[in-house]
């Protein structure tokens, strides 16, 4: 098995249900992958500021697919920048405010950025994920290249995704792409603008082929990069719709599934748990 690349999800997959993963057995694999020459990308929906605060002491030294591929940095390397034009950033806002029950982050590549109005629960919510958050009076107003819109849909017993997705996808049409994010949020993302856009970007610059590459993931934003990947695994805590794609699966996030598996992958079996 000759893996020379290594993209992983982060919520539901990489980390457990408190945020958290196995600092300890996370570093003794990261070694191995540096001493192997294997690189090790972090792909999440997530801000970019917001995954490198996971990882601390090597934060520049890894690869990022962050905004579901809209942004994508090497080291302290940007490579690529999403944008949505302003025309159609402007009549996004406007779909978005015939829903009032539906709350929304926009994002861009100096922050993020919501109402006002939102609510404090909303507003503390997504200070979890967007450390440059900012609140203001009207989105009109915001002055940064936008590459992506994140909504929360109201629960309604977890069904809130289900109608609101393809309504979203008939008005947003041709303008971005819907895909749901997990949690009950759905993300507006740059149609072709997704994980495995990113990913191939970070290939073609490494010289890595998709037989080289394995892939974790756990929702739908994550389908793209897991079909690109020769060892695409789904999480035991995954979506149907992601099992489905899949050519492997492992145990949940809560159990440590991704570092187990890498484990495996690098040949390390002495590193199956620490």
């Amino acid at each position: 098995m000759n893996i020379k690349l290594i993209a992983v999800d982060m919520d539901g997959t990489f980390l457990d249900d408190k945020k958290n993963y196995n600092q300890k057995w996370f570093k003794q694999l990261y070694a191995v992958m540096k001493a192997k020459d294997v690189h090790f990308v972090v792909a999440s929906g997530n801000q970019y500021y917001k995954l490198k605060s996971i990882f601390e002491d090597i934060q520049d030294e890894l690869a990022y697919v962050a905004e579901n591929g809209a942004y994508v940095i090497d080291g302290t390397e940007v490579l690529f920048t999403g944008k949505i034009p302003p025309d159609q950033v402007r009549l996004i806002v406007k779909k978005l405010s015939q829903y009032e029950e539906i709350s929304a982050v926009m994002c861009g590549v100096e922050g993020a950025y919501v109402l006002e109005d939102a609510s404090n629960d909303f507003y503390e919510l997504m200070c979890r994920y967007y450390p440059r958050l900012q609140k203001v009076s009207s989105f009109e107003q915001v002055n940064d290249q936008i590459f992506k819109f994140s909504l929360l849909t109201p629960d309604w017993t977890a069904g809130g995704v289900a109608k609101y997705l393809p309504l979203l996808m008939e008005e947003l049409r041709g303008m971005v792409d819907p895909v749901t994010s997990g949690h009950q949020c759905i993300d507006l993302i740059i149609p072709g603008c997704h994980k495995a856009s990113g990913l191939e970007r970070l290939m073609e610059r490494y010289g890595v082929r998709p037989e080289e590459c394995a892939a974790f993931g756990d929702s739908s934003n994550d389908i793209e990069m897991l079909k690109l990947c020769k060892y695409s695994y789904a999480m035991d805590n995954a979506s149907p719709e992601v099992k489905a794609v899949v050519n492997y699966h492992t145990v949940s996030n809560n159990e440590q599934g991704v570092l187990h598996e890498i484990s495996l992958l690098l040949g390390e079996p002495s590193l199956l748990e620490i």
